[in-house]
């Protein structure tokens, strides 16, 4: 399994809203996708965290089972930035 890097425990299982279980799902576009650009025009040219959009379903194809969170230290930081943001009245999705 290739590294999974910030992006995919931080901003999409540890900061996600809901009660339910932290999830990580491997996925296949089934139709046309993009470089999201809230991250790659803004923050990483590139697209150097591999995110994407799509007004196409995805596949998920496999569940990863053993990946390690950030320490409270380091998510506590994120959380309090995404306060900051919000408080600004920056909004996370364009």
């Amino acid at each position: 399994m290739k590294n999974l890097g910030d992006a995919a425990i931080g901003g999409g299982a540890e900061l996600a809203e809901g009660a339910g279980k932290e999830r990580i799902y491997v996925v296949e576009p089934t139709g046309d996708f993009e470089d999201d650009p809230n991250v790659t025009d803004k923050k990483f040219p590139g697209n150097l965290t591999k995110s994407y959009r799509s007004k196409h379903p995805l596949k998920i194809v496999a569940e990863v089972i053993n990946w390690e969170g950030h320490s409270p230290e380091i998510l506590n930081n994120m959380l309090e930035n995404l306060k900051k943001l919000y408080e600004e009245g920056v909004k996370a999705i364009d």
